[in-house]
C-alpha cells in the first residue's frame, strides 16, 4: 500500500513538473530522477502482486531506473550551480556523460548476471544476489549521488535572496532521500535467516513515508524553476494539485485495498462496498477542498490578502455578453408578464446608431424590433422628455408608432445608453400610476445593466492594453541576479526582438503595409524564425512569408462562434480583418462598427498591440519546441 502511495506521488509530482517546468533545465533532470522513482516503486507493487515464479522479471525491471537515478541527481545539481551562475563546462559534460554510463549498468543489469543475479525467493524476502559488477555499481552510485549532493549544498550558499536560500536548503535536506529509499540495500548485503516480517513492514513503512514527503519537498523547492507566475500562484497552485492528485489517488488506493471481505458480515458483495467507498472517498474529497480553500488562501495570500479578494470578487460579479443579454431579457420578461403585452426589447447605443441585443416575445415580432429603422429618432424624442422630467427616476413612458418607450441614462442622467421598449396595449392606453413604481424598477434594473457592462469593457480593453507589459515584469520578477552577472540580465531569450520596445511599432509598420511594401519586405519581423519559417515554407517569397505570420496572428483573436460586426469580443478581430486584410477606409469601419473615428483609434492600437503578442507567442512556442 506505501509502495503504492510512492508510485502514486512520484507519478503525480512527474507530471505537474512536466507540465509547469519543463522549459527549466532544473526541472527537467528532477523529472527524470522522479520517473526513476517512478519505475522502481511500481516495480515494488508488481513485485507484491505477483506470484514467486515472476519475481526476477519485476526485480530486474526496477534496474531500468535505478542506475539513473545517481545520474539525474548528478544533472540536477549541476543545473542549481547554473542557475546561480557558476557554470562548468567540465562539470555540465560529466554530467552528461553519467547517463550512458547508467545505461550501461542498466543493460548489464537486465540483461546478464554481471551485475545482479538470481536471489533467494521466499514470502517474506525477495531480493536478487550480487554479481561480479555489483560492487562498481555501489561506487558509482554513492559517489555520483553525494557529489550532486555536495554540489547542492554550493548552490545553497551561493543563493543571495532569503526566499531562494530557504527553498534551495529544504532542496539539500530533501536531497539524498529518494536515492537512501531507491537503492537495493539487500542486494549489497543478503541477509540470512530472513529477519521478522514485522520488522521488515516497519522499516518499509519508514522509509516510503519518508521518500513520499521528501518528494513533496523537493518538488516545492523545484517548483519556481522556469515559470513567469509569481510565487503565490505558484504556491496556491501546488497546494491544490497535490490534493486534488496524490492525495486523492492516495485515499482511492487506500479504500481499494483496505475494503475488508464483508459477505459474511453484510451480505453484499465486496465489489459493491468497494465502489460505495471510493465514491464517497472521491467527493468527500471534492467537498474537503471547497472547505480548505479560504485557509489555503490565507496561508498562501496573507499579504496580499484584500487585493486578491477584490480580483476574485470582481471575477465573480463581471457581466460577460451572454450574461447581460440573459439579464434583460428577463427584465423584458418581467416587464412584458406585468403589464400583459405581447413583448419587448432593449436597444444599445453603439456610436450613433441602435442595435437591438435583447428581444421578448414571438419570433415574427423580434424580426419586426431588429428591424425598425426609426429607434435612433424614437431615443431622441424620449430622451427631450426625460429632460423635462425632474429627480434621478427613470424617464416618463414614450408612446412611439404602437410601442411605450423608455429612455436608458447614466447615473447621472446626461447620457443615454439606449432604449428599451414594449408593444402598447389597447386598455388601458397608459401606464397606471400602481404600474409604475414597478416599471422603474425594471427600467433601472436595465439601466445599471448596461451602464457596468460599459464600465467593465473599459476595463477589459485597460487589461488588453498593458497584458504586455505585465508579461514582461513577471520576466522580469522571476530573474535573480547572481554574483558575476551583468546587472538586470534577462532570460535566456532576451536576445530575440520580441522582447525590444520597438516590437510593437515593427509590428505596426508590418500591417500598414499587409499586401506589398518596404515595412513589410524589410521588416525587423524578419529576425524571427517563425517568420523565417514561414519564408522558407512559402518558397522563399518574404511578402509571402511575412502575410502568413500576421494572418495567423490575427486568426488567433478571432473568437469562436459566429461573426458578429457590433460584439465587443469580436471587436479587435474586426478591426483588423477590415483595415488591413481588406483596407477599408476608417470612416467606413467606423460606420460598420457602429463606433466614433477616435474610439476606433483607439481600440485599433490596442488590436495591433495584442497581435503583437500574439507574434511574440509564436516565437517563444517556436524556440521552446527547438
Amino acid at each position: 500500500m506505501l509502495a503504492s502511495a510512492v508510485a502514486v506521488v512520484a507519478f503525480s509530482l512527474f507530471v505537474y513538473i512536466v507540465a509547469y517546468n519543463v522549459r527549466s533545465r532544473v526541472g527537467r533532470a528532477f523529472a527524470a530522477l522522479l520517473g526513476c522513482v517512478l519505475i522502481v516503486y511500481t516495480g515494488d507493487v508488481l513485485l507484491a502482486l505477483s506470484s514467486l515464479e515472476q519475481a526476477e522479471i519485476w526485480l530486474r525491471l526496477q534496474w531500468v531506473g535505478i542506475p539513473f537515478v545517481p545520474a539525474a541527481y548528478f544533472d540536477l545539481s549541476d543545473a542549481l550551480l547554473q542557475t546561480t551562475n557558476a557554470g562548468s563546462r567540465r562539470r555540465t559534460l560529466l554530467a552528461r556523460l553519467s547517463y550512458p554510463v547508467s545505461g550501461a549498468f542498466t543493460l548489464l543489469a537486465v540483461f546478464t548476471d554481471l551485475v545482479v543475479r538470481e536471489g533467494p525467493y521466499s514470502g517474506e524476502l525477495t531480493y536478487l544476489s550480487p554479481g561480479p559488477l555489483f560492487g562498481l555499481f555501489t561506487v558509482y552510485y554513492v559517489a555520483t549521488a553525494c557529489y550532486g549532493l555536495y554540489n547542492a549544498y554550493r548552490a545553497q550558499r551561493r543563493c543571495l535572496t532569503p526566499a531562494s536560500r530557504r527553498r534551495m536548503m529544504y532542496l539539500v535536506v530533501a536531497f539524498l532521500a529518494p536515492a537512501l529509499g531507491v537503492f537495493p540495500y539487500l542486494v549489497l548485503a543478503p541477509i540470512e535467516p530472513a529477519p521478522p516480517r514485522t520488522l521488515i513492514l516497519t522499516l518499509t513503512l519508514v522509509g516510503n513515508v519518508a521518500v513520499a514527503l521528501m518528494l513533496v519537498v523537493m518538488t516545492y523547492s523545484i517548483a519556481y524553476y522556469g515559470v513567469l507566475s509569481p510565487d503565490r500562484v505558484v504556491k496556491r497552485s501546488l497546494i491544490v494539485f497535490l490534493i486534488r492528485g496524490p492525495l486523492l489517488s492516495i485515499l482511492v488506493i487506500g479504500a481499494m485495498l483496505s475494503v475488508p471481505r464483508v459477505e459474511r458480515i453484510l451480505g453484499l458483495p465486496r465489489d459493491t462496498v468497494l465502489l460505495l467507498a471510493v465514491v464517497g472517498v472521491i467527493v468527500s474529497v471534492q467537498i474537503l477542498i471547497e472547505l480548505l480553500k479560504p485557509m489555503v488562501d490565507r496561508l498562501v495570500y496573507s499579504e496580499d490578502q484584500e487585493e486578491l479578494m477584490a480580483i476574485r470578487e470582481l471575477d465573480r460579479r463581471l457581466l460577460a455578453t451572454s450574461d447581460l443579454r440573459q439579464l434583460l431579457e428577463n427584465v423584458l420578461v418581467s416587464l412584458c408578464e406585468y403589464l400583459r403585452v405581447e413583448g419587448g426589447f432593449v436597444a444599445v447605443l453603439a456610436g450613433d446608431e441602435l442595435l437591438v441585443e435583447a428581444t421578448c416575445g414571438p419570433e415574427q415580432l423580434a424580426a419586426e424590433f431588429k428591424g425598425h429603422a426609426g429607434w435612433s429618432q424614437a431615443l431622441r424624442q424620449a430622451m427631450a422628455a426625460a429632460g423635462q422630467a425632474n429627480g434621478n427616476d427613470p424617464g416618463p413612458m414614450v408612446p412611439y408608432n404602437g410601442y411605450w418607450l423608455w429612455p436608458l441614462r447614466t447615473r447621472g442622467r446626461e447620457g443615454a445608453l439606449g432604449l428599451l421598449g414594449v408593444v402598447a396595449r389597447s386598455s388601458p392606453a397608459s401606464v397606471t400610476e400602481a404600474e409604475k413604481p414597478v416599471v422603474q424598477e425594471l427600467v433601472r434594473r436595465a439601466e445599471r445593466a448596461l451602464e457596468d457592462r460599459l464600465l467593465q469593457q473599459g476595463v477589459f480593453l485597460a487589461l488588453q492594453e498593458i497584458m504586455p507589459e505585465i508579461e514582461q515584469l513577471q520576466r522580469w520578477r522571476s530573474v535573480v541576479p547572481y554574483v558575476g552577472m551583468p546587472p538586470l540580465q534577462a532570460p535566456q531569450d532576451s536576445e530575440s526582438i520580441i522582447y525590444r520596445p520597438e516590437f510593437t511599432q515593427w509590428v505596426r509598420d508590418a500591417l500598414s503595409h499587409y499586401w506589398g511594401g518596404p515595412k513589410l519586405t524589410e521588416s525587423p519581423l524578419l529576425q524571427l524564425k517563425v517568420v523565417s519559417q514561414a519564408i522558407e515554407q512559402e518558397g522563399g517569397n518574404t511578402a509571402k512569408g511575412m502575410r502568413a505570420v500576421l494572418a495567423r496572428a490575427i486568426e488567433g483573436l478571432k473568437p469562436d462562434g459566429q461573426r458578429r460586426m457590433t460584439a465587443s469580443e469580436w471587436m479587435l478581430y474586426n478591426i483588423l480583418e477590415l483595415k488591413f486584410i481588406q483596407g477599408r477606409r476608417v470612416r467606413e469601419i467606423a460606420e460598420r462598427l457602429a463606433m466614433s473615428e477616435s474610439d476606433l483609434y483607439r481600440k485599433q492600437r490596442i488590436a495591433i498591440e495584442q497581435v503583437a503578442q500574439q507574434i511574440a507567442e509564436m516565437e517563444a512556442n517556436n524556440s521552446r519546441n527547438e
